[in-house]
This record gives C-alpha cells, sequence and structure tokens, in this order.
C-alpha cells in the first residue's frame, strides 16, 4: 500500500510542511487584511519569512511593505544587509525611527540606555501612520514562554495591546483576522518553527544572512556571564576587560543588549549541528533585556511589543 504522503516516489519531509504552512498563513493574512505589512530587523528569522512571502506571492512582486522600527542600536552589518535585500526584492522599506522618536520627545531613553521598550510606542505610530492593521513578525513559539502560548494570528486592541486571556481560537488551521475600527492583528507565520528548522531551511534554500551570524574574531567582554562586543553602542564599564574570542551571533537585537556565543560554525549546516547540540534558547543565552524578570517579554507584548 502506498503511503499517503509520498507521491510519484516524493515524501514531504519536516521542513516541506513548514514551508507550506507558513506559506499559507501569510496569504491567509493579505486575504484577510486590508493593509498588511512584513516586520523586517534583517534577522535570520524575519530573513526567511520574506524569502517564504516572496515564494507565496512568485513570480508577482510583494502586496505589502517590509517595516523595520530602528532602535538607532542596530548592528551595522546588519543594517547594510536590510538595504541590500529590500533594494534587490523591489520591496517598499518603512523605517519607524527610536532616535527621531527621542529627538522629537515622543519618548525618552531609559536611564539604562536600552531602547527596547521605547521601541512599542514607535512601532505603534508607525503602523498608525502608514495604516498598517496587521503586522506579521518572526516570532517562533520555542524562543520564549510568553511567545509559546501566542496564537498565529494576535489580535490587538485599539492601543495595540494583547490581552493573553482573551485569544482566538485556531481550530483546524481556520483563522479569524476579522477587526474593527481601531484594532489591529499581529500574525506569526513561523510559529511552528524551531531556531534548528530555520536554520536547516537557510542550508537547504542558500539563504543568505549577515555575516555575523556565522563564526569570526570579535573583541568582547564578559557581563553577566555572557559575551559582548565592543562597539560604539556598547562599551566596557570598569572593572571588564576586553580580549579578543571567535564568536556568531545567535540573535541580532539591540547591539548594546545581544551578546555573542563562542563558536566555529562558519556555514549554515555548521550552525544547525551546533544548535542541534544546544540546550538553551538564543534568547536564553544571549538577551540581557529577557534578564530583567521572569516577565520581561510578556509585559512588554501587553503594551503593543510585536
Amino acid at each position: 500500500m502506498m503511503d499517503a504522503t509520498a507521491s510519484d516516489g516524493h515524501r514531504f519531509s519536516q521542513l516541506d510542511h513548514l514551508e507550506s504552512e507558513a506559506m499559507f498563513i501569510i496569504r491567509e493574512i493579505v486575504a484577510e487584511n486590508e493593509s498588511p505589512g512584513l516586520l523586517f530587523s534583517g534577522g535570520k528569522d524575519s530573513i526567511v519569512m520574506l524569502h517564504l512571502a516572496a515564494k507565496a506571492f512568485a513570480p508577482a512582486s510583494l502586496p505589502f511593505p517590509v517595516v523595520h522600527i530602528d532602535t538607532g542600536h542596530n548592528f551595522d552589518e546588519v543594517l547594510l544587509f536590510r538595504d541590500r535585500v529590500v533594494e534587490a526584492l523591489g520591496v517598499r522599506l518603512i523605517v519607524g525611527s527610536v532616535p527621531e522618536a527621542i529627538e522629537e520627545g515622543f519618548v525618552r531613553e531609559e536611564p539604562s540606555g536600552s531602547r527596547n521598550r521605547i521601541q512599542t510606542p514607535v512601532l505603534l505610530r508607525t503602523a498608525e501612520q502608514h495604516g498598517l492593521t496587521a503586522l506579521m513578525g518572526g516570532a517562533r513559539r520555542d524562543e520564549e514562554k510568553a511567545r509559546a502560548k501566542e496564537r498565529v494570528f494576535s489580535f490587538r486592541d485599539e492601543f495595540g495591546q494583547w490581552d493573553p486571556k482573551n485569544q482566538r481560537p485556531e481550530l483546524w488551521s481556520l483563522y479569524n483576522g476579522r477587526i474593527h475600527a481601531g484594532e489591529s492583528i499581529r500574525c506569526f507565520p513561523l510559529s511552528n518553527w524551531t531556531e534548528l528548522d530555520i536554520w536547516e531551511y537557510i542550508a537547504r534554500e542558500g539563504i543568505e544572512v549577515p555575516s555575523i551570524y556565522y563564526a569570526h574574531e570579535r573583541e568582547v567582554f564578559q557581563r553577566n556571564g555572557m559575551y559582548f562586543a565592543v562597539n560604539r553602542h556598547c562599551l566596557p564599564r570598569d572593572g571588564e576587560h576586553t580580549f579578543t574570542e571567535t564568536v556568531r551571533y545567535r540573535t541580532v537585537g539591540d547591539a548594546t543588549l545581544t551578546a555573542a556565543v563562542l563558536s566555529q560554525a562558519r556555514t549554515a549546516a555548521d550552525v544547525a549541528a551546533e544548535v542541534a547540540a544546544s540546550r538553551i534558547t538564543e534568547r536564553g543565552a544571549t538577551r540581557g533585556d529577557d534578564k530583567v524578570s521572569e516577565a520581561a517579554m510578556e509585559d512588554r507584548k501587553k503594551e503593543g511589543y510585536f
């Protein structure tokens, strides 16, 4: 008896299933929503999502803009990559600038210098200014416990806020994108992917990512058990000594809070093998902002964080 998953000798792999599901979700949010946008930071998850979106609508161009909330604390390699990819695909880039918002007095920088929390009002204002009623993000459930309990279609009220106790059922992959005026949807097509799936897909598809995702020598210092790179946004404090190590980044966020990990992985396949052996998530290993409290991510999401 022929296997139900086989047809003409072809068998759907785990990555094939994930790719198909993500493309279906992307098409679904575009079909159901008046004015969607795709959040694009230049990180690996948003790169994969942009790749999936391009495949989902090929040979047509993308029917929505990409949106980047620029903290002003970005890694230079990531910004250069973002601009190159956007130009190559010919998509419209919308940038919400946190430094400009600080200059205007719209938000105030925290004493610590972190701009993670003040991204939220800038994101909400940017979406409102451009009439974006749905935003696709690259969040995955394996990253962090607050993200693990969020739906694929995440309903946000007129203030852009998320209520974990008020989520819509998604039985049989049926997604309800209906909203009233002022409300919006956050959509997460990569919800069921893991970090390992992302890297295996990058290797399979030959997707280019910023060079800092691969092992390279960098001047670093240790803080709270993590390796932070020396850059104009993040400098060692008194008593913190710099040294050179071979490192890579598992995630690229605010350069003042995102740490590197020791690594010799120089290809996507190498990274996938390294991730398979890891027992800690990329956010747990490298993001200082998630160590503020046990509920740091959930608190930010309730305020409107993507």
